[in-house]
C-alpha cells in the first residue's frame, strides 16, 4: 500500500480567493503565432471573413468615396462630381480605375493618377490599384453632376 502524501503545511496553503480557477489554453496555430496575454483583438471590420485570410473585397462606394478626394486644382472639385471618372471594375481587391481629363491638352494627368492610385490603396481590402486614362468618349459638362453644374454655374 503506498504512504499518502503529508498534508501542506500552513505556508502552503493559500487563501481560497487567490486560488482562480485557470481556463485551459487553445494550443496555438503555430510556434510562429503563439497569442500572447497582451494581444488584442482586431476591431470587427478588420477581421478576416470565415475561410480566408484577406479581408473582405471593397465596395464600389468605398471605392467612389475615396476617388471624391481626387480635386481637379483648377476647378476646386472632386473628379467624380465632375464626372470625369469613366468606370471602376472591381476583382477581389484589384480594382482597376478609367478616368479622363476635361481636354487632353490638360497637364494634371500624371498627378491625378498618383492621387487616384493613392487614394484607392489606403480603402479597406484593396492590394492592387491600376488606372487608365482616356479621352474617348471625350469629357463634356453633361458629365457633371448636378452640384458640380451648379457650383459652376451650368
Amino acid at each position: 500500500m503506498a504512504e499518502a502524501p503529508p498534508p501542506p503545511s500552513e505556508d502552503d496553503r493559500a487563501p481560497l480567493a487567490a486560488q482562480a480557477p485557470v481556463a485551459p489554453q487553445p494550443p496555438a496555430a503555430s510556434a510562429d503565432r503563439a497569442a500572447s496575454a497582451d494581444q488584442v483583438a482586431p476591431p470587427a471590420e478588420q477581421v478576416a471573413p470565415p475561410g480566408g485570410n484577406e479581408p473582405a473585397a471593397p465596395s464600389e462606394e468605398d471605392v467612389l468615396d475615396a476617388l471624391s478626394n481626387v480635386i481637379d486644382p483648377e476647378l476646386g472639385l472632386d473628379f467624380v462630381e465632375l464626372g470625369l471618372i469613366y468606370g471602376v471594375e472591381m476583382s477581389g481587391g484589384d480594382v482597376h480605375v478609367t478616368f479622363t481629363l476635361t481636354t487632353p491638352a490638360c497637364p494634371i494627368g500624371p498627378h491625378v493618377t498618383e492621387q487616384i492610385e493613392e487614394f484607392v490603396a489606403e480603402v479597406e481590402g484593396v492590394r492592387n490599384v491600376t488606372t487608365e486614362m482616356v479621352f474617348t468618349p471625350p469629357w463634356s459638362p453633361e458629365r457633371m453632376s448636378e452640384d458640380a453644374k451648379f457650383a459652376l454655374g451650368f
